[in-house]
């Protein structure tokens, strides 16, 4: 006898316990489980595509200004990481997404510094008058 032969024998004599009927159907359910939990599973994933997409598109929208900025060597390797993704297909749209997320993120504060400047600009309006309507009375 050959190994192989020995080694078939000792597979096939191996004896399979049955199943209750309870066993069997527990099985069925537990097989469904994971294949729900599955299909949710990329259900959820392709949202998360779809609505990164979808932000990722608002964020390129309109980029018809150039800004030149150094960046560490750390914020280079997060658009490096985007672009390798194939999220997006330049450092300049990986800066252009990021600069966008930071600016949703942060909106709060850039609501009050926009309060706050605009409150500057009309002090400076407000200077300005003064200045002016104190140099036409002088020269009453």
């Amino acid at each position: 006898m050959s190994e192989e032969t020995i080694f078939e024998a000792e597979v096939t004599e191996v004896p399979q316990p049955e199943k209750t009927q309870a066993e069997a159907t527990e099985g069925t359910e537990a097989k469904k489980e994971p294949k729900k939990q599955s299909n949710t599973s990329l259900k959820d994933a392709w949202k998360q595509v779809e609505s990164f997409g979808e932000t990722l598109s608002v964020a390129l929208q309109g980029r018809g200004n150039v800004v030149m900025v150094r960046i560490n060597d750390e914020a280079l390797e997060h658009l490096d990481m985007l672009v390798e993704a194939e999220v997006t297909k330049s450092r300049s749209e990986s800066a252009a997404f990021l600069i966008n997320e930071g600016i949703k993120a942060n909106q709060p504060l850039f609501d009050r510094v926009g309060s706050i400047t605009q409150q500057i600009a009309e002090l400076r309006e407000q200077l300005r008058e003064e200045v002016h309507k104190g140099i036409a009375e002088e020269e009453l």
